[in-house]
């Protein structure tokens, strides 16, 4: 009887631990993917080091504004930049 009763204590420990762990998990991803979406870069420079997935949640953004995303990228094409070079020029010419 009293093996029974440890086990079911130990079970129920198991199980609030498990739930802490997995609770904590979730609010590190759920900030870290708030970060991505909501932490503009504080500089141009900062957007060379952008994830791709942090790049792909600024260009949706931008492509809300047609005009200006379809200029920022043609000046961005006359100067001829690409790749993470032409992160940082997209971002300055779409916040400014």
């Amino acid at each position: 009887m009293k093996i029974r009763k440890i086990h079911i204590v130990a079970a129920a420990v198991a199980v609030v631990a498990f739930a802490g762990i997995a609770n904590a998990q979730t609010a590190t991803s759920q900030a870290a993917t708030h970060k991505t979406k909501a932490a503009p870069a504080s500089t141009a420079a900062e957007v060379e080091t952008w994830t791709r997935k942090q790049w792909d949640v600024a260009q949706k953004e931008w492509a809300k504004d047609q005009t200006k995303w379809s200029d920022c990228q043609k000046q961005s094409g006359k100067k001829h930049l690409d790749g993470r070079k032409s992160w940082s020029f997209l971002y300055s010419c779409m916040t400014s």
